[in-house]
């Protein structure tokens, strides 16, 4: 009975590890062909244009790849197994889109080139130890956005005399931006009230928990909290409390009042243009971290249905500002 219950336990655990898997099962590279793994923190659209990007981007070259996809669904144990299946498999190259999955590619892999993507502090994330050069098998793309413009965006909309953020605790980006907003407030005179999570179940409550307190809310590019953006406005609107987000691409079909930050399919494209450089033979080490600098890199989305249901009038000139508008349930880009 011992060795059937044993072997049966064996069967579900080798079943189990096969299905958490399973999305990412890939062919073997050859000189021909790379094989690219791709480690994704968690669903969302940022994130996932990142991923389309660089893929986009390989193409585009002319290189036929094959690619691992895996999603660590917001679980630093999983980014961890995918690390592990990324060096056994022996990939050509590995990608961590978001810090925690970068890091668990870094903390495991040694000998096969690692490249980071929408990654906020490289060198605070130990990823490597200076942005003017990569290190020995790792570099990057860094998604750092400007939190106190970004905070004074806000302000033009509507006076804030207390700011509210939710980040996550454990994600070093999170805690970057948050200590970054901090000091923006501090500069502007702004109280800034907190409250940390450890998993998306917890933004809801933890919106709840400020919501009152506050003039408006800023949302980092925070993967956890992203990820639960829905329910997060949801409190915001119902207090009619407006939020400005860093992510413009998870911000378009949500009620944020404004979003201003990067492209990450460009981002993604980016990240691509690195990737080809390493598989050309450039090593990683003479490649320092690229940061987002060009203004078409950049997208500002305003969203005037949520300015009037929150009784506030946009200024021309941030609208002018604007590249994406959202109005009678319509987004349009300009220059479309």
């Amino acid at each position: 009975m011992k060795k059937l219950l044993t072997a049966t336990v064996l069967c579900l655990f080798a079943f189990s590890a096969t299905a958490l898997f399973a999305k990412g099962q890939s062919e073997a590279a050859t000189p021909q062909r790379p094989l690219i793994g791709i480690s994704k923190f968690v669903t969302h659209p940022a994130l996932d244009a990142v991923e389309k990007g660089i893929q986009d981007e390989l193409k585009a070259e002319g290189i036929d790849a094959s690619y691992d996809l895996q999603n660590a669904n917001a679980d630093v144990n999983t980014a961890a197994q995918i690390a592990d299946k990324f060096e056994s498999e022996h990939v050509t190259l590995a990608v961590g889109i978001a810090t925690p999955t970068a890091q668990a590619l870094v903390n495991k892999i040694k000998n096969i080139p690692i490249v980071y993507s929408a990654v906020t502090d490289p060198v605070g994330a130990g990823l490597v130890s200076s942005t003017t050069h990569g290190g020995a098998n790792v570099t990057g793309v860094s998604d750092l956005t400007p939190v106190k413009e970004q905070i004074e965006l806000l302000m033009k909309i509507k006076p804030i005399k207390r700011l509210g953020m939710v980040y996550t605790s454990s994600e070093s980006n999170a805690v970057a931006l948050a200590k970054l907003a901090k000091a923006a407030c501090n500069q502007l005179g702004i109280e800034f009230i907190t409250q940390t999570v450890s998993t998306s179940a917890e933004v809801m409550q933890a919106t709840q928990a400020i919501v009152g307190r506050v003039d408006g809310i800023y949302v980092s590019t925070d993967n956890t909290v992203v990820s639960a953006l829905p329910s997060l406005l949801d409190v915001a609107m119902k207090a009619k409390v407006p939020v400005m987000s860093a992510d413009p691409s998870s911000a378009a079909s949500l009620p944020v009042l404004a979003a201003w930050g990067f492209d990450y399919y460009k981002l993604g494209r980016a990240t691509g243009r690195m990737i080809v450089e390493i598989l050309h033979g450039k090593k990683t080490s003479e490649i320092p971290t690229k940061y987002m600098t060009d203004p078409s890199d950049v997208d500002l989305l305003i969203n005037l249905d949520v300015a009037k249901e929150l009784g506030l009038t946009v200024p021309k000139s941030v609208i002018d500002s604007a590249n994406e508008i959202v109005q009678n349930g319509q987004l349009t880009k300009k220059g479309q």
